[in-house]
């Protein structure tokens, strides 16, 4: 059956710049899919990985590259050999999945036989100047019980000791975004743990984390930048004890589920985020989110506004899509 393809880049501006290893985000760049057929709309949103250096010029470019192809009436399955991984090819992929919920009147849970709950999600710190503006920043956010700080090579334990002393009642994990070096880790695990650290995400530099094999961290150590999809995945469980699974770095719902069973029967833990983006990431992510240790989908709350409808988020939770909104009949 013949679809009608529908793509546009979209930019969505930030409360405040956000400021990680490397990278630094003032907006949020995504590209916006709509497919149709027989009168239903799917729709989905990528968002480029910067580390890859995609950009939502050219996820468009790819997209349209295989128009014809979609609009021939792509399935899931070819999608996945039709696109490389990446933001392009989630923003296709989820729009295939909210397409067929509307057609066949189901939801996404029953699609996927995962089941739905109200999940609690982080409250991202972004790197600041100073400590204590990461401080008041986490006092501000006394609703959210799970605070994931954002560090580089700068005073790493000072910033959360800082976090610390201004929320004794949260669990806290790290995201180095590939900024420490092996001896630096060595070096700050010891007061992490002290600080009671719950995790410790992606301290080196993806490529350059073969020092990991073999060692024994005090606090668990979370794969993002070097686990992509599951052609990564050996090597992560030699390395990491947790898999960070995003949708863009995977290329949609259906690589992200087939990643999140292998690396549970591996044994390992496993988190979900994002890279930024609206709610319409957040919701396919949410699916993933179900089958994961730390939620980590406060994207929109970092946008001036969202798409809508969008995810309800409420007392640090994040609750499933309503009725009419993505993978929801």
């Amino acid at each position: 059956m013949t679809m009608r393809l529908s793509v546009h880049r979209a930019s969505w501006p930030m409360t405040a710049r956000f400021v990680i290893t490397g990278h630094v985000f003032d907006s949020l760049e995504a590209v916006v899919v709509a497919v149709e057929q027989d009168g239903k709309v799917g729709r989905g949103e990528g968002v480029p990985v910067y580390y890859l250096q995609e950009r939502s010029e050219e996820m468009l470019e790819q997209i349209e590259a295989i128009r014809p192809a979609i609009e021939a009436g792509v399935s899931r399955s070819e999608i996945q050999e039709l696109l490389p991984h990446g933001g392009a090819r989630n923003a296709v992929d989820c729009a295939l999945w909210d397409l067929e919920a509307k057609q066949k009147q189901v939801s996404i849970w029953e699609l996927t036989g995962v089941e739905p709950r109200q999940r609690r999600t982080a409250f991202t710190l972004g790197i600041q100047e100073r400590p204590e503006l990461m401080a008041e920043q986490a006092a501000r956010a006394r609703d959210y019980s799970l605070i994931k700080i954002k560090l580089n090579d700068v005073d790493p334990v000072e910033r959360v000791t800082a976090v610390r002393a201004a929320r004794p009642d949260a669990e806290i994990i790290i995201d180095a975004n590939q900024g420490f070096s092996f001896d630096l880790l060595k070096s700050v695990l010891g007061p992490f743990a002290d600080l009671n650290v719950a995790m410790v995400e992606q301290p080196l530099p993806r490529g350059a984390d073969e020092a990991l094999e073999g060692f024994s961290s005090p606090i668990p150590l979370c794969a993002d930048e070097s686990c992509l999809h599951r052609g990564e995945l050996q090597a992560a469980l030699q390395r990491y004890d947790m898999i960070n699974i995003k949708l863009d770095k995977t290329g949609g719902l259906t690589e992200a589920l087939a990643l999140a069973r292998e690396a549970r029967e591996a044994g390992k833990g496993l988190m979900v985020g994002n890279m930024l983006g609206t709610s319409l990431s957040m919701a396919p992510a949410f699916v993933i989110a179900q089958l994961c240790d730390f939620v980590d989908l406060d994207g929109p709350l970092n946008l001036k506004s969202d798409a809508m409808p969008s995810m309800h988020y409420r007392g640090g939770a994040v609750e499933a899509p309503r009725s009419q909104f993505w993978g929801c009949p």
